[in-house]
């Protein structure tokens, strides 16, 4: 389409990280990104590409449709819904794909990519987007994160952004859908033979003006993301032209990717993977999702080893009226351990370093109500529960 127009109980995750611009680099993150496949997304664009040309009211779209679809479900996603809409080029489908947040499950990130394409099979514009977000989806199915994430493929996008339009006139207003962010991929496929080696991070630059600065704070993560989780260099521009478009004339707040070397291939039969550079498309892959995890607030259950640390604190009176004691029951190892408090909204409110056996801690400053105390030596820590009367 671009060649048409040039923020329940709260679950604190924990993990071995270091600091770039602002942003932190999460072992566990990087390890989900390990995973990205290089050969699914091969494999996904020629799949894409044998297709043929998906316009609305094709066989190839409703084909390329199908298989969305099947992909979701196999990957054991049971909310997985169309939307149909119809215009002039005929009727077609959005494909909207929901994952639950644990803590805030009515409030939405939106990763979308629209899988139509005009004049060729698109296999770059935007198969690309689409292979991309399909492996996104593979990676965080049994991940939690504290918001719901919306995967959408939207269609009719290189008619004029029918389908995005379709969804915020039909979906995000009369539900009055919350939605924390926005994340456009479209056309990330580079071109083959020439270094691709920047990524394009776009910003909402236009009116409405009121969501300008938190777009541009969404793409900041977004461009130090990328970074921290691929070997991208990456370059701040303005959005235009796209799915996200809608969203930002809404009022949303919105963000997306687009290739630095733009292909000349676009809306031709020769858009095709011949003339992409898929490894391009794998590291825009790890570092979206990357961003993606760090927008959704992905967390890890499994991987905190708590149990030992769990049974050798004590913290206590609980409930308190704000003074209480920390204990640990067996000879104290002289390691420090960090004692942090996180009220229900996620903030960060008391932090202390503990480094003798027994601990009295005055909390009196802080509101009643109940909060998630944690507890870290190293990488082990523990969660529990305090509340304050």
């Amino acid at each position: 389409m671009k060649h048409l127009l040039l923020n329940a109980i709260l679950l604190v995750f924990f993990t071995t990280s270091f600091t770039t611009s602002g942003q932190t680099y999460k072992a566990f993150y990087g390890d989900i990104v390990s995973n990205v496949s290089s050969t699914n997304i091969l494999n996904d664009l020629t799949t894409f590409e044998n297709f043929g040309i998906k316009d609305v009211g094709s066989t190839a779209l409703t084909n390329a449709e199908n298989w969305i679809i099947s992909r979701y479900q196999t990957l054991g996603y049971t909310n997985v819904a169309t939307q149909s809409f119809t215009y002039s080029a005929g009727t077609s489908n959005n494909i909207i794909v929901t994952k639950t947040g644990t803590l805030y499950p009515n409030t939405y990130v939106i990763i979308d990519a629209h899988y139509d394409t005009i004049n060729g099979p698109g296999t770059n514009d935007n198969g690309s987007g689409t292979v991309l977000l399909m492996e996104i989806a593979r990676l965080l199915k049994d991940v939690d994160t504290e918001y719901s994430i919306k995967f959408i493929h939207f269609s009719g996008e290189e008619d004029g952004l029918i389908g995005s339009n379709y969804y915020v006139n039909n979906t995000v207003n009369p539900q009055n859908l919350d939605i924390k962010v926005v994340f456009n991929i479209d056309e990330v496929g580079g071109i083959s033979g020439q270094t691709n080696d920047t990524i394009v991070c776009e910003e909402d630059r236009s009116n409405p003006p009121a969501n300008n600065s938190q777009s541009s704070t969404m793409t900041a993560i977004l461009a130090t993301t990328i970074g921290l989780y691929s070997n991208l260099n990456t370059e701040i521009s303005f959005a235009y032209a796209s799915d996200y478009i809608p969203f930002e004339n809404n009022g949303e707040i919105i963000t997306g990717l687009y290739e630095k070397n733009e292909t000349p291939y676009a809306h031709t039969a020769n858009d095709l993977l011949v003339n992409m550079d898929p490894n391009y498309v794998f590291e825009v892959t790890k570092g979206s999702l990357g961003a993606l995890m760090e927008f959704a607030g992905a967390f890890d259950t499994l991987g905190i080893d708590a149990q030992t640390l769990e049974s050798e604190i004590s913290m206590y009176p609980n409930p308190s009226n704000g003074n209480i004691n920390i204990a640990f029951k067996s000879n104290f190892d002289g390691n420090t351990t960090l004692f942090t408090l996180y009220d229900v909204l996620g903030k960060q409110v008391f932090q202390q370093n503990l480094i003798q056996q027994n601990t009295s801690v005055n909390l009196q400053a802080l509101n009643k109500g109940m909060y998630m105390a944690v507890f870290q030596s190293g990488h082990t820590k523990t969660v529990k529960k305090l509340v304050l009367n």
